[in-house]
């Protein structure tokens, strides 16, 4: 029933006019099968009354032949003409199924095994081409075909043989469907172990470096072969119940492919029939076996394709967090700064742990301000909610005046731009990298924003530029060079509000003040969010923010921080220390290495 849709797809006549087609080929293929053994007959029938050596008239054999050509063509047409239906059906669930991923919230991400979920949309993909395949020629024409079959020797023969077929039919699907489902188990348990294997795979080879840093190879393979064992135990029960299906098939055709021939050995010796006929019955029967007993592999493979995409319709059915309001408006992604303003936020990611303890404060446009305190306070909390990952419990953000529920998702993040604390590129070039932040821009300006970052030397210098590759999330590079190609992007990108979530963190002193100058001439004329570790990079805010365990203790500019003698002051002294042992410790590095 998902499916229907994308067989019939509105706005596509193309496709449905080319569906249209493949029915009827379905039907002429068909149609050219159930008349195939008619010419057959006729010829034996002929060679029976042995008439001399012209009994088969050279047309009979002609007709035979050209009907056979005519049942596989067809079948063959068919298949041709729907295979833009089938993949394009495909292609439309797996891309619609990527857009509702990305647009489910951060919360969803957090918690997802991206090698099980790379492997379900992988799985439910081929599971849709399958489906859409057998379904419309393979389980539709094999009844049309029994239910012909069975008009067809209810005419030529009686109603005997046509009961007879009929009841040997349905004795097969009953026993094939039944045992097929029951055998489903083993199947979801396949891809239960199949999806904990890819994820742990996936998860060990992204974290290489930790599992070398403890010597873990051989940890993670246990890991991974457990998961290997649970396959191949659901693996083999699943072909086991395969071959006793497949026995099971077989009998019950044969069965009644006995009956049949008595019937028809009967008819010829005591009711006049012709020995074609007797062949007729068991062609008839033999030729209905061949699309049954696929029938069999066809139910499995259906029902296979079915527990595939199971996961990935449930995927699709997860419902967003998030969603934009009827009427929403857009904010202009380029323009003058805009006011940001919080208002009594409360958060908390679990409702068991608030966050965010009523937070206010407002960023005036063109103004920077400064969020400093100790890991966990809720500074990076502050710049989800300011992007919308996540809604507030209570309290509101405003952008421009507006709760940020008002803008459209889309267009309020085209509108912010973000340095993470924690940069991970693509897998890509770093000019790549660089346009993702404005995909379209030109050459000039991407290479604009790498010297405004401090990194177009830097790349100029590799062998292949701007084409290198940095590898997986940019392992390639050192943590302070993918931070710059971070600030590039975000240079590129040209934001109205501009966050910079502990953007420095990986540098060292001198690159943090040549960067911190190339930043603070990007901030000029923006609305700036600065979240920061080090006291040292917000002492030209206009605002300092200090929070601790969810709620705003001080503020003020640093100067007046620091005449406060409180608990910024303290962090500032603290961490002065920590800056001259630093020092210390590098001058007698030095002299020990002279």
């Amino acid at each position: 029933m998902s499916l229907l849709p994308y067989l019939w797809p509105k706005h596509a006549l193309g496709l449905r006019v080319r569906l249209v087609l493949a029915v009827i080929s379905m039907l002429l293929g068909i149609a050219a099968t159930v008349y195939l053994p008619i010419p057959y007959i006729h010829a034996v029938n002929r060679l029976s009354a042995k008439a001399g050596p012209l009994a088969v008239p050279a047309a009979i054999i002609v007709a035979y032949a050209l009907v056979r050509v005519a049942s596989a063509a067809f079948g063959e047409l068919r298949d041709a003409i729907f295979a833009k239906v089938q993949m394009r059906a495909s292609r439309e669930v797996a891309r619609q199924t990527f857009e509702h991923l990305h647009g489910l919230s951060m919360r969803f991400h957090l918690d997802r095994q991206t090698g099980g979920l790379s492997n379900i949309i992988l799985r439910g993909t081929l599971g849709i081409q399958t489906v859409l395949r057998l379904v419309a020629f393979n389980v539709l024409p094999t009844i049309i075909q029994l239910l012909a079959t069975v008009a067809v020797l209810w005419h030529m023969f009686n109603v005997w043989y046509a009961v007879t077929t009929f009841l040997a039919v349905a004795v097969y699907m009953g026993f094939t469907f039944g045992f097929t489902a029951w055998r489903t188990k083993f199947r979801r348990a396949m891809n239960e172990s199949d999806n904990e294997a890819q994820t742990k795979a996936i998860d060990s080879l992204l974290n290489f470096e930790t599992v070398k840093y403890f010597g873990n190879e051989a940890h993670e393979s246990r890991r991974f072969d457990e998961s290997l064992a649970r396959f191949e135990k659901a693996s083999v029960k699943s072909q086991v119940s395969l071959n006793a299906l497949n026995i099971g098939q077989a009998s019950i055709i044969s069965v009644a492919l006995a009956v049949m021939m008595l019937m028809a050995a009967h008819g010829v010796v005591y009711d006049h029939m012709q020995v074609g006929q007797f062949v007729l019955v068991n062609t008839y029967l033999i030729q209905l076996y061949v699309p049954l007993n696929f029938l069999g592999f066809v139910y499995f493979q259906l029902n296979q394709g079915l527990v595939d995409m199971e996961q990935m319709f449930a995927l699709m059915r997860v419902n967003y967090e998030i969603t934009d309001q009827p009427g929403a408006i857009a904010l202009k992604p380029q323009g003058p700064p805009v006011e940001v303003r919080f208002e009594d936020v409360h958060f908390g990611y679990n409702p068991d742990r608030d966050i965010l303890k009523g937070v206010s404060f407002s960023v005036a446009p063109g103004q920077k301000v400064a969020i400093v305190g100790p890991t966990g306070s809720g500074k990076s909390t502050i710049s989800r909610l300011l992007f919308r990952f996540y809604d507030t419990v209570s309290g509101t953000v405003l952008v421009d005046g507006h709760d940020v529920r008002d803008y459209t998702q889309h267009s309020l993040r085209a509108a912010i731009g973000v340095v993470p604390q924690d940069t991970v590129l693509f897998n890509d070039t770093i000019f790549y990298n660089i346009a993702y932040g404005r995909p379209g821009a030109s050459v000039a300006e991407i290479e604009q924003a790498a010297r405004l970052a401090q990194i177009h030397d830097f790349i100029v210098t590799l062998p292949q530029g701007y084409k290198t590759k940095v590898g997986e999330r940019g392992l390639k590079l050192s943590g302070g060079e993918k931070q710059r190609v971070a600030i590039a992007r975000t240079i590129l990108k040209n934001p109205r509000v501009l966050i910079l979530d502990e953007a420095t963190s990986a540098l060292d002193t001198a690159t943090e003040q040549d960067i911190g100058t190339a930043l603070r001439s990007v901030a000029y004329d923006r609305t700036t969010l600065v979240i920061a570790h080090r006291l040292s990079t917000v002492t030209d805010a206009d605002e300092i923010l200090v929070l601790r365990e969810g709620a705003i203790v001080e503020r003020g500019s640093h100067a007046a921080l620091l005449a406060a003698d409180g608990v910024y002051a303290d962090m500032w002294a603290a961490q002065q220390v920590e800056h001259e042992e630093e020092v210390t410790g590098h001058k007698v590095l030095g002299e020990v290495a002279e």
